[in-house]
């Protein structure tokens, strides 16, 4: 078994959060997607749409897409969960994933495509506008995390669980590279990601 992973990406550093959670070790091969490594047909034969994460099996299998990949490893290794127990917290886990994942890092990668330098030459095409309205996207669903986080400690309820780390790395990807920090009106989004920041998990 085999991560092949670029840990600086928000994608892959959900899997490593979500391992170092359940402590577990996985060997781990670097895929430098700045130098477009993910592009070449060795590793486009491992996930045909070139992303990474990719696990690769010892079977010679491959799982691509981290969230994939982390219920894979839940499956073989229930405790600690972390992405419920019961149907109810399964249902709420499932459902901040999706929110995390559609209603914040959806417009911060379009941010990113759209508003960065940094990938002005894989986006020749960039559209401001885009970039633009992506923002007030972002700004929507930090508050809509905030929203959330003021009624529960972490977003599907009283423990913390895949839809923490799936929103932690999005919001952190986006602060530190797309200029998209954190409101201080979001005062609970803040406290939640303070808390988040010192888990061994996070500092590692």
């Amino acid at each position: 078994m085999k991560l092949h992973t670029f840990p600086r990406g928000p994608n892959p550093r959900r899997v490593h959060i979500y391992l170092s959670e359940k402590r577990l070790s996985v060997p781990c091969e670097t895929v430098d997607i700045l130098k477009r490594d993910n592009r070449k047909p060795d590793f486009l034969a491992r996930n045909a749409v070139g992303g990474v994460p990719v696990l690769e099996l010892d079977d010679g299998s491959h799982l691509a897409e981290s969230v994939a990949i982390c219920r894979y490893f839940e499956a073989l290794h229930p405790e600690p969960p972390l992405f419920g127990t019961t149907p109810q917290e399964q249902g709420r886990v499932e459902m901040w994933i999706r929110r995390a994942e559609l209603e914040v890092m959806v417009p911060t990668g379009l941010v990113w495509a759209h508003g960065s330098p940094l990938t002005r030459s894989v986006f020749p095409d960039q559209l401001p506008e885009m970039a633009a309205q992506s923002r007030k996207r972002v700004a929507r669903g930090h508050e809509l995390l905030d929203q959330q986080l003021a009624r529960e400690p972490f977003l599907a309820g009283d423990t913390f669980s895949m839809a923490d780390i799936v929103a932690f790395c999005t919001v952190d990807f986006g602060a530190a590279l797309v200029e998209l920090p954190l409101d201080p009106a979001h005062e609970q989004l803040a406290r939640w990601h303070a808390e988040v920041s010192e888990r061994p998990s996070v500092r590692d």
